[in-house]
Parts: structure tokens; sequence; C-alpha cells
């Protein structure tokens, strides 16, 4: 990876406005594992995954479910909890890395368990993939093109996670998160927002087995290229960075500082990358919405279970002001100053 090159990148920052969040809705699977379940199954050390990660448990779906059904379980939690019927909804959209198969679009199997009708499309940005899906469906939303545009973000990370690797397997969870979007007023939705990615570092984070450069095969099976790889330390570095400078980008661009921000609502990937990032931009601590202890990295299920969350704990009121920055495989990121 060119380092030089991810820290030239300056992507443009802008203003979209007339949006706002009619509903939000979670799911988790039921299966909880513990640090010291790992312990037991794969001789991971509790400890170590505190320390480095500041997870204690996650959730892991059982055979019978994939990403689809904990994205049905979401929505339709998003819908009930907004007061909208599935016939209301005019647009689908669904980030995932983890999708049940490569086509038809896990998108399009949700609308049809929903009994929706409408487009409906898969987006695929990893971790940033909920940030990408907001940012796309609230351009739809702010163009007139969508009243009631249904943004999902799930992953069942357990399918692709190494068994044999102490340093990733702990980090990641399955779950997914959804919100309603609808038209609001002018002072509602993104004060700013910027979205980038860098193909550079692709390397960093990545399944190089089972898509059309390296097709299943037992070869790649038995060197386990089909599962997540990643080198952490990299990751970890850039991570840090994208964070602080796009929020720093979209707080000037909107030309508001920390102090005037409610929430700061991070991808929730590593408590030390969110440490380290809100240190830097001076976020109080107390400011800063953590719950990956209980759900670990679900990658496009972490900000909207936040979101979702926050909304059942009275967190969050309208006109308050969040971040929510997602970040990820890619390299790719997208951080939004949003007017609730």
């Amino acid at each position: 990876m060119n380092n030089g090159h991810i820290a030239q990148l300056v992507p443009p920052t802008r203003t979209l406005t007339g949006v706002q969040v009619l509903g939000t809705g979670h799911y988790a699977p039921e299966t909880v594992v513990t640090n010291e379940d790992l312990l037991v199954s794969h001789g991971f050390d509790p400890d170590w995954i505190v320390n480095r990660t500041g997870i204690l448990e996650r959730r892991f779906a059982p055979p019978h479910q994939a990403t689809s059904d904990l994205c049905y379980n979401a929505g339709m939690r998003c819908l009930k909890e907004a007061g909208v019927k599935p016939s209301e909804v005019d647009l689908l959209v669904l980030a995932t890395m983890t999708p049940d198969m490569y086509f038809p679009s896990t998108a399009c199997i949700v609308q049809d368990r929903l009994k929706l009708m409408c487009p409906a499309f898969d987006l695929a940005a990893a971790c940033a993939g909920f940030a990408y899906a907001l940012i796309t469906a609230s351009q739809f939303v702010a163009a007139g093109s969508s009243r009631r545009a249904l943004v999902i973000g799930g992953d069942c990370n357990s399918r692709v996670i190494n068994p044999n690797d102490q340093k990733s397997f702990p980090l990641f969870g399955d779950g997914a998160g959804a919100v309603l979007l609808g038209p609001g007023g002018n002072e509602q939705g993104m004060l700013a927002y910027q979205w980038g990615a860098d193909g550079s570092g692709g390397n960093l984070l990545n399944r190089p087995a089972c898509g059309s450069r390296m097709p299943p095969s037992p070869e790649a099976l038995e060197k386990e290229l089909h599962y997540l790889a990643m080198d952490g330390r990299a990751v970890f570095k850039w991570a840090v960075r994208i964070l602080a400078d796009s929020v720093e980008s979209v707080l000037e661009h909107a030309e508001y500082k920390v102090e005037d921000v409610r929430w700061f609502i991070p991808h929730q990937a590593n408590v030390r990358i969110i440490h380290a990032a809100s240190d830097v931009l001076g976020f109080p601590r107390d400011k800063v919405f953590k719950n990956l202890e209980r759900f670990g990295n679900t990658s496009g299920g972490s900000i909207p279970i936040a979101l979702d969350e926050m909304m059942q704990q009275g967190a969050i009121r309208r006109g308050d002001l969040l971040l929510i920055a997602g970040f990820g495989a890619g390299l790719a990121w997208g951080t939004t100053l949003w007017r609730w």
C-alpha cells in the first residue's frame, strides 16, 4: 500500500439536507459467544481479546440463519417502530459484505420476505457499507425520488472469519440494523458528509478466494484463502487517521465544533481505534457511543444497531447533532454530520 497516496486523498465534503430518520430497528442472533467460550473452543486468551479489542462477547448466527434473515428481522422491527406499512416503502438499499449468495441480491431476498414493491439492491462497501447506503438512499429522498427509503446494514461475519486466527476471529460478530428515511426539514439530514475510497489498500483487509479472480477450489480451501485476512496494525493506523481527518473535514464544512456534537457514533470495530480517534479529536468518552463489548464488529450492521439501541434508550432526540463514521475494507470510509 502506498501510504503517501492515502494521506494525500482529500474527497470533497458536501451537504445534503431535507432528509430525516422515521424509524430504526435491529436484530442480533440469540447465540451469545463469550471470550470464555472461545477459550474452550479455540484456545484463545480472553484477557488478550479484551485488552486488544474491548470485546467481551459477540453473536453468531446458527446454521439455519443467513444474512437475509438478520436483515429481514431488522427491517420488520424498523417498519413497525416507524408505523409504516410495507406497501409504503419505495426503495430498499442493503449494505452487506456477506450476501446469502452472489445472485440474486440479498436485498431482493429481503424485499420478497418483507412484501415490498420497490427497487432493491445490495451495496458492497464492507464495514463502511451502512454509511455508503445511508448517503446513497438520502440522495434519492432529497431528490424526491423516494419518500420511504429502507436502509439496512447486516452481516454474518462468522461465516467468513478464520477460526485459526486469534488476531481476527474474536473481533467479529453477526447482526443487522435498519433505518427508514423520509423527507424532512431543510435543517435535517446531512449538514456535511464525506465518503471516499482508496483501493491501493485493498490487500490490507480482504477475502482472496470465492470470487471470479480465485473461484473456490480444494487448493484455495486448503490455504484458507476463503477466510477474511487482515493486516491489523496497518488497518489500525489507517482507521485512526481516516476517522480523525474525515470528522475534522465535515465539522469544518458545516462550521461546527466537537462540543456542538451530541454523539459520536463510529463503526464498532475495535475500542482502541475508537478511543485513539476520539482522543485525537477531543471527544469526551461519555459522548462516544460504544456497544462492541456485547456485539463485536458486525460490519454493515454496527452503526444501525447502535442507532436503534440509542433510540430505545432515549439517548437521541430531535435536533441532536450526530457524527456517524464508517470505515473498512476497500479501503473505504463514509462520515456524516447528521441533524436528527
